[in-house]
């Protein structure tokens, strides 16, 4: 009775069907360090294009191992590099480097003037009046000093 109960166990697990990959399942072993800006750009890339890293090495010439340290580490790649990255995943090189113009540059630095200036604007109006009585006649009067 033990022999076929046995029998009957095994082959029920050899006729199973084998739960297939799906999409959403992730491959490899997870890294223990976040990746750089650049390679957290070029792996959501990749991932756009419906590539792993493999196909992607294999169409710049690279192994698969190399292409990963470029996800996983900071690079500086040469401009051929480049070029042959961004055209494998089908992007421009500004895109590919994050250049894509929706960076602004802030006006830089605020001097000590204009830091005051804020801060009396934000100031009750009765106090305003009292620094723009002050600060009128000293610039009126350095103002002629220096036209003259």
């Amino acid at each position: 009775m033990l022999a076929v109960l046995f029998l009957t166990m095994q082959a029920l697990s050899l006729t199973e069907t084998p739960v297939p990959y799906t999409d959403g399942m992730q491959t490899g072993r997870p890294s223990k360090k976040d990746r750089p800006p650049f390679g957290e750009r070029l792996h959501a890339l990749r991932e756009q294009a419906g590539l792993s890293q493999e196909q992607l090495a294999a169409r710049l010439g690279l192994t698969q191992r190399a292409y990963a340290y470029w996800e996983r580490n900071p690079v500086a790649l040469r401009p051929d590099q480049l070029m042959r990255l961004a055209e494998a995943l089908g992007v421009t090189a500004e895109n590919l480097l994050g250049a894509n113009g929706s960076r602004k540059r802030g006006p830089g630095p605020v001097g000590k003037m204009r830091q005051l200036f804020n801060a009396a604007s934000r100031l009750p109006r009765s106090q305003q009046q009292k620094i723009t009585a002050v600060l009128e006649p000293f610039i009126l009067q350095h103002g002629q000093a220096r036209e003259a």
